[in-house]
């Protein structure tokens, strides 16, 4: 299933559901747009357009890490769009997008369905400014809105994390700390996916080619911007992360500490009610003090000292 979009003189026509794969005609640009290919038609794009074979085996299996390849006659870039789904709990979903950016000519190819390039397509087909525009005009509006897409999921990420850590800070609880770890990883599959996309922008940056305007030159520009602001605000969140895990370890290891000296507390309280009825309490006849009126001394001594060792815990702020 493929779609092409027609750039010629100031029109712009979206072609759905068309079978042929060709080269753009005398005059205009194409873009065609593959999604849930199967590979006679990556065949067929490696023998009309004479696209690389490791180009094409690079769109057939999963590539983990953006990349830019320069072949020349075209550029093949791997990028990949971001989602959390709704729910931060499931993780991060990405989706790999390949492009092959020509000087008249952009192809896509992508197994899912994804939603920056179905809003790309609306955007050039209702805006026809952009059909006086270049292919690698069209080529900015996708890596925009790719960029764009991670800032929601951060500002999501880092909304539950300050939740989190306000939670930390009235009450300890053990799913707390999974999830902080289930952050974490958020944060680290986000970073792995836009630190490798800024190196490519920066490449696009780098390079003097023709297939790149000088005035489109400005635009990437500002997305690379974007990717690194969107970079260093997953650094910050990584270091709020960090305060938060010290905090929950920190609360953690006051309250153990609490609790081990109210046991301690505990334990000094009946350590001398343990030892007078102990002693008074042998079986042997004879023993020291063995009259009803020092009994009933013994009695009130084992209510006195508690009492008496209560109140000079509390006095001295143990308590």
């Amino acid at each position: 299933m493929h779609r092409t979009i027609q750039f010629k003189d100031d029109s712009v026509r979206v072609l759905n559901g068309s079978k042929e794969l060709r080269r753009p005609a005398e005059g205009e640009r194409l873009w065609i747009d593959l999604q849930q290919w199967d590979e006679t038609e990556l065949r067929a794009l490696e023998q009309e357009f004479g696209f690389h074979p490791l180009a094409i085996e690079e769109c057939i299996r999963r590539t983990e890490r953006a990349k830019l390849d320069d072949y020349d006659d075209y550029w093949f870039i791997v990028t990949h769009s971001m989602s959390l789904d709704g729910n931060v709990r499931r993780g991060v979903m990405t989706t790999e997008i390949d492009s092959f950016l020509g000087d008249d000519y952009l192809v896509t190819v992508h197994r899912e369905p994804v939603g920056v390039i179905d809003g790309v397509i609306k955007r050039v087909e209702t805006e026809h400014v952009h059909a006086s525009r270049g292919m690698d005009f069209v080529l900015y509006l996708i890596l925009d809105e790719l960029v764009d897409e991670t800032f929601p999921i951060v500002d999501k990420i880092s909304d539950q994390l300050e939740e989190v850590e306000a939670s930390i800070l009235k009450r300890i609880e053990p799913g707390q700390l999974r999830q902080l770890m289930r952050i974490k990883r958020l944060l680290i599959s986000i970073r792995r996916v836009l630190s490798p996309e800024r190196d490519v922008l920066a490449m696009l940056l780098r390079r003097d080619d023709r297939r790149i305007d000088e005035r489109t030159a400005l635009y990437f520009r500002d997305v690379y911007d974007h990717v690194v602001r969107s970079y260093e605000q997953i650094d910050v969140e990584r270091d709020l992360l960090g305060n938060a895990m010290d905090a929950y370890m920190s609360m953690n290891a006051n309250r153990s500490t609490i609790i081990m000296k109210q046991l301690t507390i505990l334990a000094s309280i009946f350590l001398p009610l343990s030892f007078m009825t102990g002693f008074f309490g042998q079986n042997f006849s004879a023993l020291p003090f063995d009259s009803k009126s020092l009994f009933y001394i013994e009695l009130a001594a084992c209510v006195a000292v508690p009492v008496g060792m209560f109140y000079w815990f509390r006095r001295s702020g143990w308590l």
